[in-house]
């Protein structure tokens, strides 16, 4: 099948080069001239694991391309994917003015039926919005369809290859054939292909992204209980993610969600909801928790230095919002970056993949390490932002050769707190006893 993808982020890079995977003819399209040059020379622009492999073999083997000219992109195509970026305004509204523009464009170009595919994360009623938008220059038949992507980043690749589930929004038989046999060859297995009508397609979307950070949101609250009345969290996520009526994935106690979905869709959602005269009271407390839960460390690294931290030195392990990403958008270590900043403090960070985006926001507001190792040296404590596999068995013998103080701030809960005691470390995580050394 002959494919396009109108935007070459993150969503639809992983959408394109995925659909090249299963022998499809795909296009990208995107208005970044330099970036489309990067591509087509073969230089990926995402960091995901197992994505590069794929983008490199499509590539050469001609099924996947990459242009800045809309009509080159969309005219043989039979489905047009539109993956562009739906910024958060400043009231929480996803902004559609790239969406309904490009779709606006399409309509000046479309001259038979194709089926326009928002991947976008969206509001309700936005696939009446496209079809409107493409209505004004294009009078002839096409298909708006719903198709929320669940791509995790870290491990996106396998989402899209492997879906639990795809959900497909349209009316439309003639659309629900083409999208059924488009992806047919990812759900071998048996898992469904979901068809339901567009508005609770776009709904479902904001809905899963919302349960999962409520779930968050709700361990971090049941941390903050736990660090007041003495008990260990990991304890009890054990004892609740046993019933499988609750689910062990997205329990795991900590300084907030970030990324580029969860603080987006939840405000999002709750802004749909205002504009429908509802009170999402439960979202509203969630983005409340979260927004304080990034800072949960500072009262403890406050209260270790008697309360002045100027002049103090730290280490920080990780800038990403999680691991095996380069991705720094609402990342809980910017947040406390900025407040250590203005406590007087100074930072050396060190992160696998998302060092680069942080010199680019940040310049020389902070230093910068090689490894994990050197970014210890000279600081008075360590902070982990970011759980990173290669932190989790770190060489404690360089830890305490390097810092000059035995001091461990543990955003993430990675080491074993009876096993860090033993090694004569003060040490505070999340909802765990702490391990008290002056």
């Amino acid at each position: 099948m002959k494919i396009a993808v109108v935007g070459t982020g993150y969503v639809g890079l992983v959408t394109g080069t995925c659909f090249a995977e299963t022998g499809n003819e795909v296009t990208c399209v995107d208005i970044d001239a330099r970036k489309v040059e990067k591509l087509s020379n073969g230089e990926i622009t995402i960091y995901e694991p197992g994505l590069e492999k794929l983008f490199l073999r499509n590539l050469k083997e001609g099924r996947l391309k990459f242009t800045t000219n809309l009509a080159e992109g969309i005219r043989d195509a039979v489905i047009v994917f539109l993956a562009l970026p739906t910024p958060p305004g400043e009231d929480g509204s996803a902004d559609l003015k790239y969406v309904l523009g490009v779709a606006e464009d399409i309509g000046k170009l479309l001259t038979d039926y194709k089926v326009l595919v928002d991947k976008s994360t969206v509001p309700v009623g936005t696939a009446e919005k496209v079809r409107a938008a493409v209505e004004k220059n294009f009078k002839g038949e096409f298909d708006v369809v719903s198709n929320p992507e669940f791509l995790r980043e870290g491990v996106a690749v396998d989402d899209f290859m492997k879906p639990d589930r795809v959900v497909v929004g349209t009316t439309s038989e003639r659309a629900r054939k083409l999208m059924n046999d488009l992806y047919s060859p990812f759900v071998r297995s048996g898992n469904p292909v979901i068809f339901m009508d567009e508005r609770s397609a776009e709904l479902t979307k904001y809905a899963a992204n919302s349960f999962l950070a409520t779930k968050i949101s709700f361990m971090n609250e049941i941390a903050q209980l736990c660090e007041r009345l003495g008990a260990d969290v990991d304890m009890v996520r054990k004892g609740i993610g046993s019933d499988d009526r609750i689910g062990k994935r997205f329990l795991f106690p900590g300084i907030g969600y970030g990324g580029s979905c969860f603080p987006k869709d939840v405000q999002a959602l709750v802004k749909s909801s205002s504009e429908v005269d509802y009170d999402f009271q439960i979202l509203n407390a969630v983005m409340d928790v979260n927004e304080k839960q990034k800072l949960h460390l500072l009262p403890k690294v406050l209260n270790y230095f008697n309360g002045d931290l100027k002049g103090k030195h730290f280490a920080l392990w990780g800038l990403a919002f999680k691991p095996n990403t380069d991705d720094i958008r609402e990342a809980p270590a910017l947040y406390i970056i900025e407040a250590l900043l203005e406590a007087g403090a100074t930072l050396t960070a060190f992160d696998p993949e998302a060092m680069k985006n942080v010199k680019e926001l940040l310049g020389d507001k902070i230093q910068y390490a090689a490894n994990q190792y050197e970014a210890l040296v000279g600081a008075d404590a360590l902070i982990i932002a970011t759980e990173w596999n290669e932190f989790r068995t770190p060489d404690f013998l360089k830890i305490v050769s390097a810092l000059k103080n035995k001091v461990i701030f543990d955003g993430r809960n990675l080491f074993d707190v009876e096993a860090i005691a033993e090694l004569g470390f003060h040490y505070e995580s999340v909802g765990r006893k702490p391990v008290i050394k002056k």
